[in-house]
């Protein structure tokens, strides 16, 4: 069994998801799960990303790393909208870790539409398919991981948004979905407690490949909008990830990371 900590990423293999998994692995020093939906190339870079900048440069470092033959860094395949694969994550996670001491439920999926156009509010399928992604995938993840957390007195954190604390965003099933899983959140502080502690960021909006995906029109408008004048910090908010996850006394909170947008 690993002597040191062990993460699982969930959509960990770019942006923001990338970001907390280089933050625990070198600054946290913990062994870190990447969980990826497709893209196996981009999840292998990653993994041997962190093999090399973590690879023991002084003799005390070397023997703090993991026994011959475990495994520091892995990437695994799954479909988080799926309640079986998850399932199937914590298990191969745990099998080949040894132990699962945080989880950072980083998935999230919406249709890019016009938030103010009740017309494009009111499908089923992106509807069912926020609610599916952002609320229950979450609650899956939890329940399958919970088990283990509670074994190492672990860290629950969710990835939500700042949509789900002001209404906006890319689309009102997308906003209401972060609304319902920070509420989730919350509730599921309460009942881990005292051994679990659970808590959520909410981002405003990110330059990352997804972020990049609104209308340069609207991203010039929310950073007009942003009390500092620019957008949020990837960076910023997977230090505030590892804040939350080393934390002994926080849980059941909402961390807002949006540039001052929800002033």
């Amino acid at each position: 069994m690993a002597s040191h900590q062990v993460a699982l990423v969930t959509a960990g293999s770019a942006g923001l998801g990338a970001a907390i998994a280089r933050v625990l692995a070198t600054e946290a020093r913990m062994s870190v799960v990447i969980n990826y939906s497709s893209n196996a190339e981009r999840a292998e870079t990653l993994v041997s990303e962190l093999r090399r900048v973590t690879e023991p440069k002084h003799p005390q470092e070397i023997l703090e790393r993991p026994a011959t033959g475990q495994q520091e860094f892995v990437a695994i395949k799954a479909d988080m909208a799926s309640r079986s694969e998850i399932v199937r994550l914590v298990g191969e996670s745990v099998a080949l870790m040894g132990r699962l001491d945080v989880v950072v439920s980083n998935v999230g999926w919406t249709r890019m539409t016009d938030f103010m156009n009740l017309d494009e509010g009111v499908l089923d399928e992106d509807w069912d398919r926020c609610l599916n992604t952002n609320v229950k995938s979450h609650l899956f993840l939890f329940h399958a991981a919970r088990e283990h957390l509670d074994i190492s007195e672990g860290s629950f954190v969710s990835t939500a948004s700042v949509a789900g604390v002001k209404p906006s965003g890319s689309s009102l099933s997308y906003a209401v979905s972060k609304a319902a899983q920070i509420h989730l959140i919350k509730s599921l502080a309460l009942i881990a407690a005292p051994r679990i502690r659970v808590n959520c960021i909410s981002p405003g909006v990110l330059l990352t490949e997804w972020g990049r995906k609104f209308p340069e029109k609207k991203l010039k408008a929310v950073k007009e909008r942003n009390k500092l004048g620019r957008f949020a910090d990837v960076e910023d908010v997977a230090q505030q990830v590892k804040v939350l996850v080393l934390s002994k006394s926080t849980t059941g909170q909402n961390i807002v990371i949006d540039a001052g947008f929800s002033i």
